[in-house]
């Protein structure tokens, strides 16, 4: 055996550039099973970001971004016709079309007076018609124009197929609705609906047949009728978000687990659930970041737990008697389409991630940790060592880390393979994906854990998943850097302004100033901050404790901050507001701003960049050659 090179960590060479996270990639978001074809969505990086529509492994609509903006983030942007065909929006203005499984597309709403006036989302095919969410900018734009402010309106609507009828207003009056879903006969209709301050997470309403069937006992969501015409639900009365089914007004249990069987509703239509022609519901449920796949027989009786090769399992859909379709994926393979047979395990690959594969030796395998933080509670994450086939460290060198929080802040450590995070350990560099307090996956108790402090127990955790991890001996409590994105990018620039643990920062969108926020943001979480931090402004004190951009002074590590043009999440004057503080105290800085990007980085190129800039920005912070050729970064001082 040829002896390992031995080069300091952050020095290490790697075959996981950034360019070859984009290359080629392809990275499937949805499937679909109808009438014997495949239906998915995939995310191109190459072609700026674009959500293509693929039938059976043909590009149907070349021309378009499959995609919907309805609460800003999305999702449900196409679903199935009952026939040859799927519903589908196109992202360049918001219409919908319908798309047959020859390509052929033709509108099924008016041109929009301006683009995205009327968006869509999460639909169901209704006969010859469909029933979705649909959500009505007209108002809300002139009203702004006369310099007053009104939110867009939410509704349910039925739309029909061909699109020569009016689209009929199902619902309305909540501030938010989803899962509008027929039964399969078409004579019934449920869906879900809040109201401000609440989210999908907090508390909602299942309605039926235009009447309020459930109310008051948190979060019930994801409706989905069975083919002998019993509806499901998914609530978390008891804790964790499990499944029943309705039966009067009362929930019968069908599977109860301490683990979560659903994700927070950011975005539209991510079912986790599917129920199979013969009845039987497959379901798949998250301990902490690992998920599991179950099958419950028709009967109810002995669900069993099936032994299949993943830990994370999205877009969970019926295909036949005892089969269903999904987005499998686990620590060392990337989210892949699979169709699985439920009744004997068995399954078969749909579309594969498009990229290349990587070697697994400079795969670095996640492992779950858990650790004490502040006021005697116990936080979580993923640790990932630094890992490489032909290198090793000098003796006594311990690597740096780098601390990821998530966004939301109620999403998840993920338990699959990443290529973003092991950019990092392939370098040299540990990683430690922090599930803090506000995290899915442990419970409601543990999801609520955050309200009210928000800015605070998250920012702790953190810092106690870095300090633990320094504690073991496994990480360098001199190079210890932090990095985020929207929720986990307010996170990064709290730790950073209210704690000295830090070397360096890279924040991705990140929330300066929650007064701004509370001002200038989305009609989605127009009032999450309400029970995140406080009302405003009648806690505005609380709001300004929270906000590091009144705590410029504090600031002592440098800091990376990469910001979208276009994004109305967290607009860009956060981003700049802390750029220009840093700034004026010399503190190192590097801010980058992509044109034409969102709240997230969607194109090739921007990916690239931001990821290059982010690994030169902590090398030249803390001090390691890199192996790499990328691009100098102007970092101002």
């Amino acid at each position: 055996m040829t002896e390992p090179t031995t080069l300091p960590y952050g020095s290490w060479p790697s075959p996981i550039s950034a360019q070859s996270m984009v290359a080629d990639a392809a990275v499937p978001v949805g499937v679909w099973s109808q009438n014997g074809r495949m239906w998915w969505t995939e995310s191109r990086p190459a072609e700026s970001g674009r959500n293509a529509l693929v039938c059976d492994g043909s590009d149907l609509w070349s021309s378009a971004s499959v995609r919907t903006r309805v609460h800003s983030y999305g999702g449900g942007a196409w679903w199935p016709d009952g026939a040859d065909g799927v519903y589908a929006c196109d992202d360049a203005d918001g219409r919908l079309w319908h798309v047959s499984a020859d390509g052929a597309a033709r509108p099924v709403t008016p041109e929009p007076a301006f683009a995205h006036g009327w968006r869509y989302a999460d639909g169901r095919a209704l006969g010859d018609a469909t029933v979705c969410v649909g959500e009505d900018h007209h108002a809300a734009r002139a009203a702004q124009q006369e310099g007053r402010i009104l939110e867009e309106a939410n509704q349910i609507v039925r739309l029909s197929g061909d699109g020569s009828v009016e689209p009929e207003i199902v619902a309305t009056r909540a501030d938010f609705y989803a899962w509008p879903r027929p039964s399969p006969d078409g004579q019934r209709l449920a869906w879900v609906q809040w109201n401000h301050p609440n989210m999908p997470w907090d508390h909602t309403e299942l309605w039926v047949d235009g009447q309020c069937a459930i109310s008051g006992i948190g979060s019930v969501v994801e409706p989905q009728w069975g083919p002998d015409g019993r509806l499901y639900v998914v609530s978390d009365h008891n804790g964790w978000w499990n499944l029943y089914w309705l039966d009067g007004g009362d929930l019968v249990p069908v599977l109860e687990l301490d683990a979560e069987m659903h994700r927070p509703a950011w975005v539209f239509d991510d079912p986790s659930y599917a129920v199979c022609g013969d009845n039987t519901v497959v379901v798949a449920a998250m301990r902490g970041s690992l998920a599991e796949l179950w099958a419950v027989p028709p009967d109810g009786s002995d669900p069993q737990h099936l032994d299949l090769p993943w830990t994370s399992y999205a877009s969970v859909r019926p295909v036949g008697p005892h089969t269903v379709c999904a987005i499998a994926a686990s620590p060392s393979q990337e989210p892949t389409a699979v169709r699985i047979d439920v009744a004997d395990g068995s399954f078969e690959v749909i579309r594969p991630p498009g990229r290349a594969a990587v070697d697994p030796a400079y795969l670095s395998s996640p492992r779950p940790i858990s650790f004490p933080t502040t006021d005697g509670a116990e936080a979580h994450g993923l640790y990932y060592p630094p890992t490489h086939p032909t290198v090793q460290a000098p003796p006594g060198e311990r690597p740096p880390l780098l601390v990821l929080g998530h966004g939301g802040p109620t999403g998840a450590a993920r338990s699959q393979l990443q290529l973003g995070i092991q950019y990092w350990t392939s370098r040299g560099i540990a990683v430690v994906d922090v599930n803090y307090r506000g995290s899915t996956g442990y419970g409601t108790a543990y999801r609520e854990a955050l309200q009210g402090l928000w800015g605070v127990s998250d920012v702790d955790d953190c810092v106690a998943a870095a300090r633990h991890l320094v504690r073991t001996g496994e990480v360098d409590g001199d190079r210890l850097i932090i990095r985020g994105s929207s929720a986990g990018g307010y996170t990064t620039l709290c730790a950073l302004a209210f704690h000295k643990v830090f070397a360096a920062g890279a924040s991705r969108y990140g929330i300066a100033d929650l007064a701004a926020l509370a001002i200038d943001t989305h009609k989605f979480e127009a009032r999450y901050m309400d029970s995140l931090v406080g009302l405003f402004p009648e806690d505005e004190e609380v709001y300004r404790a929270r906000s590091p951009i009144h705590f410029v002074d504090d600031f002592e590590a440098p800091m990376i901050v990469l910001q979208g043009s276009e994004d109305v999440v967290v607009p860009p004057n956060q981003a700049e507001m802390i750029v220009a503080a840093l700034q004026q105290r010399s503190i190192p800085v590097a801010y980058l701003l992509f044109e034409g990007e969102q709240h997230g980085f969607r194109r090739a190129e921007n990916i690239v960049a931001a990821l290059e800039a982010e690994l030169a920005f902590f090398a030249e912070i803390l001090g390691f050659e890199l192996a790499d050729d990328i691009p100098a970064l102007d970092i101002r001082r």
